[in-house]
């Protein structure tokens, strides 16, 4: 068999992409912490903090999360305080998630469109969260996969075909009725006991007690203190079930295909 040269050169890359992440990971709870913005770890994150003390060993990114208006008051704020090697990318009209970028640094996922102009250093996500109505968790996973796959469709790129007019008029349509019908479930519904990701982004239909998070605790990852859900054993087994149980080889993926730590040494 032929050696993989990319793979070999993006696993040797990869400690030294985590520990940036960590320094970027600090530079937001130093935000956070001088501001009072609440967040925690969350995702594999959370999970490599509870199973390996740190990053998952074949993990390429780091994911926190914040209630929704904490974010946007986050968001109005790092501007001015995030140091100069990093910067903010956050659509929220096609994309849920807010990234924090290293400017100095090169990291490539499958299906990036390499001809947008944008940022692609080494990134944290965040995550926002809000309250979700108290029902059955099976029709809560069956309307939120239902609008965030006519979501993720609808904003992926598309070519003119006969097919892709077929699957925006379709999912469009989709769309619009489940995200309606949630609208007013959210309304009548009381909304005391479940949080979780925003609608769009939640197509596992996840939902978390609100007391598995607040008050939020804190949690040793790669040596160094962060804030957490105070109870991550329910949290992590709301997202992965049995989550101590390390996944076989061929299933531990990591996100990039390219990984560059550094552009400018």
């Amino acid at each position: 068999m032929k050696k993989d040269f990319l793979e070999t050169f993006r696993q040797k890359q990869l400690r030294k992409s985590q520990l940036k992440q960590l320094s970027m990971l600090e530079e937001i709870d130093r935000i956070c912490q001088k501001h009072y913005i609440p967040y925690w770890l969350d995702g594999g994150t959370l999970l490599g903090a509870v199973r390996h003390g740190g990053f998952i060993p074949w993990d390429d990114d780091i994911d926190i999360a914040m209630r929704k208006e904490d974010m946007e008051r986050f968001l109005s704020i790092a501007p001015r305080e995030l140091n100069d090697t990093l910067s903010i990318q956050s659509n929220t009209k096609s994309e849920p998630v807010t990234k924090i970028r290293d400017l100095n640094s090169f990291f490539v996922e499958p299906g990036d469109d390499l001809q947008k102009k944008q940022h692609r250093g080494i990134f944290i996500d965040i995550f926002p969260f809000v309250d979700y109505p108290t029902m059955p968790r099976k029709l809560v996973k069956h309307i939120t996969l239902s609008i965030s796959k006519s979501f993720a469709i609808l904003h992926k790129k598309h070519y003119y075909s006969i097919r892709s007019f077929a699957e925006f008029f379709w999912f469009g349509i989709k769309y619009s009725i489940y995200n309606s019908l949630w609208v007013v479930i959210c309304k009548i519904w009381p909304k005391d006991q479940y949080i979780s990701n925003i609608v769009t982004n939640n197509g596992y239909g996840i939902m978390h007690q609100k007391n598995s998070i607040f008050p939020l605790g804190t949690i040793q990852f790669e040596g160094k203190t962060f804030c957490a859900p105070n109870n991550p054993d329910a949290y992590l087994k709301d997202l992965y079930n049995n989550y101590m149980e390390i996944p076989p080889v061929e299933k531990q993926k990591s996100h990039s295909l390219f990984i560059l730590p550094e552009l400018d040494e």
